[in-house]
């Protein structure tokens, strides 16, 4: 009875779906998913975190998170801490607007609960028609770029250079040898589509890591208490007074713009790849709430993980994978010891393979058009080369109405974007004040 009423909650029906492909399905997607714990954790670090606590933050927004889809949403569909909206985070929150990580995390909640708004009515479809198609996957290929240049400097492969900005690392260093091995040993993994490549290829890094001496981690780490370590996270988002300046809430509203974009086509492609379409507003209401548990956890915002597919292609169709994933993720915590060891030479090659992968958006827009191709280039090029999400978007959105505006086709641009642009304008006017 109790295994019936379990079964129904998690949307698993007998005789029209099959409980050991959904077992199978959580097991795959759990091991081509679970190498985000290192890689989130390692750009929360750089945010100021304590990186074992990151990594326990990680855990339980994804525990948490998958839990609300396979109830609430009742599909295969895994939600974990988003690569690139964790850069957004670090990079730009933290060190582009200067927020403190606390007051980063209070942005991620607060986006939460305004996207747990949207989600329970209809607002988000509005948001999402208003904001041109290039725009949007113009900010993911600028996400992509970024992730890829972020790889290369944490690899060492490019450095710094006092004339040309930036150059080529020096190939004798343990760390660049390595970096370089795990890249091309991800490239063929992922090419082959081995299950869990990029796992396998973090594991194979470190373990070379280790052999060339590029290992730098502080070996008293091993040893830790990474709960204890965790209560300087847990709760920790710093709300007042930074919930009374500009900059928060503009931080707040682009940040509520990148979880809605990503998760409304990657729940709409995954929804559509298990054939159940009726499912796609309960996972978007569970990803939206899983936002709200991320900053009180202590982490990046959550989305529908990409790796979703995996699982989906062993079978997986129920909230039943999911829940699997979730308990998958809770035995994770005894390993959180051993996972500081893993080098940022085994963990840059990831980035700059999941950058290649966000870039691949390109092929959805429209460059016939100049009037929306410019814009569009501009978020792309400036969100890697100003080294901020939120400028680079600044830069896009601001040029789409003065090109419509220009070419004869105001009509053409809805008032929600003249308002966004109105926020962009406004953060850059309080920057020169500042």
């Amino acid at each position: 009875m109790r295994q019936n009423l379990l079964s129904r909650s998690l949307g698993y029906q007998p005789g029209k779906h099959n409980w050991r492909r959904e077992l199978t399905s959580g097991l795959i997607s759990y091991f081509s998913v679970v190498y985000i714990v290192m890689v989130n954790a390692a750009i929360l670090s750089d945010a100021g975190m304590p990186l074992q606590a990151a990594m326990v933050g990680t855990l339980l927004t994804s525990i948490a998170g998958c839990l609300l889809m396979a109830f609430l949403g009742k599909s295969p569909i895994i939600v974990v801490p988003g690569m690139g909206i964790n850069a957004f985070f670090t990079y730009t929150l933290v060190h582009s607007m200067k927020l403190t990580w606390q007051e980063a995390l209070a942005v991620v909640t607060v986006a939460g609960l305004l996207f747990a708004i949207i989600a329970f009515t209809t607002l988000y479809k509005k948001i999402s028609d208003a904001i041109p198609h290039n725009l949007q996957h113009g900010i993911s290929v600028g996400i992509g770029l970024f992730m890829t240049f972020i790889g290369l400097q944490k690899s060492g492969i490019v450095i710094a250079h006092q004339t040309t900005f930036v150059t080529i690392g020096h190939f004798n260093d343990p760390g660049v040898i390595t970096a370089c091995v795990t890249l091309l040993l991800a490239l063929v993994l992922f090419v082959r589509k081995v299950k869990g490549d990029l796992l396998i290829s973090i594991l194979v890094g470190t373990a070379l890591a280790f052999i060339l001496g590029a290992v730098n981690r502080d070996p008293g780490k091993l040893g830790g208490r990474p709960l204890e370590e965790y209560d300087e996270l847990f709760g920790r988002l710093s709300i007042y007074p930074a919930i009374t300046t500009l900059a928060f809430w503009i931080a707040v509203f682009l940040l509520l713009l990148i979880i809605i974009f990503e998760n409304i086509g990657l729940i709409g492609a995954q929804t559509r790849m298990i054939e159940r379409p009726e499912t796609f507003r309960g996972s978007l209401r569970a990803i939206s709430l899983s936002n709200i548990t991320a900053g009180i956890f202590g982490s990046s915002p959550t989305i529908a993980a990409a790796e979703t597919t995996a699982g989906i292609a062993a079978g997986g169709r129920t909230g039943l994978s999911t829940f699997v994933t979730a308990l998958l993720f809770g035995a994770t915590f005894f390993f959180i010891p051993l996972l500081t060891y893993i080098p940022d030479s085994a963990i840059a090659p990831i980035l700059i393979i999941i950058g290649c992968l966000m870039v691949q958006n390109i092929q959805e827009m429209n460059f016939n058009d100049f009037t929306e191709a410019f814009p569009a280039f501009l978020v792309m090029v400036m969100i890697p080369f100003t080294y901020s999400i939120v400028d680079g978007m600044a830069f896009g959105f601001i040029a789409y109405p003065i090109a419509k505006l220009a070419a004869g086709r105001a009509r053409e641009v809805r008032p929600a974007m003249y308002v966004i642009t109105i926020l962009f304008l406004a953060n850059f006017i309080l920057h020169a004040l500042m």
